[in-house]
């Protein structure tokens, strides 16, 4: 487990407010709606269209490319999952990373809620999110404010 893991779980369990409330209701989300901003995404897009990657647009504003689609039933926001993960920058540069890595949806970013649903156990994603369904304006550890960010996630189970 990286270093970074346990603050970046802090952060998106602040961020990830759609599902657990504060009385500790149970979790019954089956989807997060939550959309980036028009700019944001412009901005993702031409970062995609330069790089000639062969992603997916999610209307919630993130891009995505399915590597395996598993099978299997797919999680939901509410669901504990179990992932390896490789985060980067648009640069390159890897920030992060984790195996075997468990941990409920609804405690992480918006962009992990909204793109792990999409495969189901064995499956493999990248997810490729814009601020704010990443850490947005708060510049993170290695992470500068406002930054795209690309995750390499493999969804090992659905706990």
């Amino acid at each position: 487990m990286s270093k970074n893991y346990g603050f970046a779980l802090l952060i998106g369990a602040i961020l990830a407010s759609s599902c657990q409330q504060a009385d500790q209701t149970p979790c019954t989300a089956t989807i997060v709606t939550t959309k980036a901003p028009s700019e944001e995404v412009a901005t993702l897009k031409q970062f995609i269209d330069a790089g000639k990657l062969a992603a997916t647009f999610d209307e919630r504003g993130f891009y995505y490319t399915i590597q395996s689609p598993g099978s299997g039933t797919k999680p939901t926001v509410c669901s504990n999952v179990t992932v390896n993960y490789t985060g980067k920058l648009t640069n390159g540069t890897t920030f992060d990373s984790g195996t075997g890595i468990s941990f409920g949806l609804n405690q992480l970013i918006v962009g992990w809620q909204e793109g792990i649903p999409l495969v189901a156990p064995g499956g493999s994603i990248t997810l490729y999110l814009p601020p704010s369904l990443a850490y947005g304006p708060q510049e993170q550890n290695n992470i500068p404010a406002n930054s795209i960010l690309i995750f390499q996630i493999d969804l090992v189970k659905v706990n």
